[in-house]
């Protein structure tokens, strides 16, 4: 039998100063799929590089455009039975395509929900334990020396 693939993937912990305090928030989103809260992102398409996939996820999933920053840890897992790597990237939104200040964020099939919490709230919302990691990593980037 053939050795299973690793499916591919990548994806953001995407992050904005909240208007009100200019503390840190983080975007999730839900699929209804899944009925699940992740961090945008989605499988790369073949011979794409995982950081222009990560961005093109945060902007498919979210409506918003971001500017990449440090790399997160990576995140592996079976998912119907096969083995999934997600490469991960602190991404700050730099802005919402064709929108003002309210966003862009479509409801679709894949994602139908986009919140804005701050990072303990993230946290909490979550489904799986290996976002939860991820917020923590996020914070130890924005932290002095981190």
């Amino acid at each position: 039998m053939a050795e299973t693939a690793v499916i591919r993937a990548a994806g953001c912990v995407l992050w904005r100063r909240s208007r009100r305090d200019g503390r840190p928030e983080i975007a999730l989103v839900h699929r209804p799929r899944y009925d699940d809260w992740s961090h945008p992102k989605g499988k790369l398409k073949r011979g794409e590089e995982p950081l222009r996939g990560a961005v093109r996820e945060v902007l498919e999933e979210t409506g918003v455009a971001c500017v990449p920053g440090a790399a997160l840890p990576t995140v592996r897992y079976v998912a119907k039975g096969r083995p999934k790597e997600v490469r991960y990237w602190v991404a700050e939104a730099a802005g919402a395509v064709d929108a003002g200040a309210g966003g862009a964020f479509v409801p679709n099939d894949e994602v139908d929900r986009l919140v804005w919490l701050p990072p303990d709230e993230a946290r909490a919302r979550l489904t799986h334990d290996h976002d939860r990691a991820l917020v923590d990593a996020f914070l130890h980037t924005l932290s002095p020396g981190g």
